[in-house]
This record gives C-alpha cells, sequence and structure tokens, in this order.
C-alpha cells in the first residue's frame, strides 16, 4: 500500500512538473537590425570592424507563451543598443553596452514587467545597462511563405525597421556569407535585406536612420523559461 502511495505521489510530482515547464514554454517572431552588414563578404566585414556594427535594435513580438507566470501573449518589446565597439567582432570587447528599452504600450504594468525579464533574459549583456525605459504601441509583421523576408516593425515614434528578401543583386563581392550570428539565442534565423533602420529616442546620445543594408536578422524564438535561467 505505501509503495502504491509512494508511486502515485511520484506520477503527481511528475504531471505537474510537466505542467509548469508547459506554462513557461514561449514562442514568437524576432527582428533585428544592425548598424555594419551581417551578410557580408570578409574584406567589407573587416573594413567596418571598429568603424561601425555598435548599434542595433532587437525586437520580440511573443505568438504564445508567459514569462513569470504572466501571460504575453500578442504583446511585444525592443531594445535599442549602442555598444562601446562592433557587436561579434571577435577581436574586440563590445561592452558595456548601453540600452534603451520599449514596451508595448497594451501590456499591463505587470506585464511590462515581465516583458522586461524577458528582454533581458534574452539579451542579459547587451540589455544590462538601461538607461531609458519607454512605453510605446508596436506593432511588428512578419511576412510569411515567399515574403518571409519582408518585415515591418513600429515602435511608436521611436524606431523603425522594414526589410525585404535578399536578392541576386545584393550581392556585391560574390563571397557573401552570414558573418555574424544573431544577437540572441533563436529556434530559426535568416539574413535580410535592411530597407529602413531608425531610432529616434533619448538616452543613447546617438540617434540614426540607416537605409539600403544587408543588416537585418528575421528569426523565431521557442524557449522553456528554465532553460533560459539556467544559461
Amino acid at each position: 500500500m505505501n509503495r502504491m502511495r509512494m508511486l502515485a505521489g511520484s506520477c503527481c510530482v511528475v504531471l505537474a512538473m510537466a505542467t509548469v515547464a508547459q506554462a513557461s514554454a514561449i514562442k514568437g517572431d524576432y527582428l533585428e537590425t544592425r548598424s555594419a552588414d551581417i551578410y557580408t563578404g570578409a574584406c567589407i566585414a573587416n573594413s567596418e570592424m571598429g568603424l561601425a556594427g555598435d548599434q542595433a535594435i532587437m525586437a520580440w513580438r511573443i505568438n504564445e507563451g508567459a514569462w513569470n507566470g504572466v501571460p504575453l501573449k500578442g504583446l511585444s518589446v525592443v531594445g535599442v543598443v549602442k555598444a562601446s565597439s562592433t557587436l561579434g567582432d571577435p577581436f574586440h570587447n563590445p561592452y558595456p553596452a548601453h540600452a534603451v528599452l520599449i514596451l508595448d504600450s497594451a501590456a499591463t504594468p505587470v506585464q511590462r514587467d515581465a516583458l522586461q525579464s524577458f528582454a533581458q533574459s534574452m539579451a542579459p549583456e547587451l540589455l544590462k545597462n538601461l538607461v531609458r525605459v519607454e512605453t510605446a504601441p508596436i506593432k511588428m509583421e512578419i511576412g510569411e511563405g515567399q515574403p518571409h523576408g519582408c518585415a515591418k516593425l513600429e515602435a511608436g515614434f521611436l524606431a523603425r525597421i522594414e526589410t525585404r528578401c535578399l536578392g541576386g543583386k545584393d550581392h556585391l563581392c560574390g563571397n557573401e556569407i552570414t558573418y555574424y550570428s544573431p544577437l540572441t539565442q533563436l529556434a530559426h534565423a535568416m539574413p535580410a535585406f535592411t530597407l529602413q533602420d531608425e531610432f529616434n529616442g533619448q538616452g543613447l546620445n546617438v540617434n540614426w536612420k540607416l537605409n539600403d543594408r544587408r543588416s537585418a536578422f528575421i528569426g523565431v524564438f521557442d524557449h522553456e523559461e528554465t532553460d533560459v535561467a539556467m544559461k
């Protein structure tokens, strides 16, 4: 009898753990731009290192799931970063970086706290030193199927991104590769062509408007909250 009770108790614990893990799963779309080409040849990348690539915009749209037990489906968060050097440069440390975080104005105060925690967990070094936290309506669209590389982001009047798929005419030297990796962990990512990359906010001592570069990533994330906490 005691053994049966122990087995039943063990089953309950396993089921409870599975339920928690399922509840803490978080999935969605991701969009990133950099102030240097990420799909490029080594000669072009080397010419930009130390001179460009120290600015980035990172945007997450949660399609499913919760963070810290707070449901975030349908909400977005954007991080705008100014680093000390070229992000992804293997020879120089780009940190410390400073960042502005833009939280979805459609979120409740509790959801905004969860969005901030989620974003800082996804990019801890880049979003550690927040100089400003803003709220704004965030609209993020990712194309599906053939136009998957076409994406748009509007974070109020603070940040804007527009991309398209890379094409044959975007090859300048013929030796292009995805030279850099995304700035956060993703389940899938692909480079894209940046039509517009704009930041008009305060706090970073710089605004920018960059056009027509091979400097974007479009991706999807699929994380367990416990897995992220262990990294």
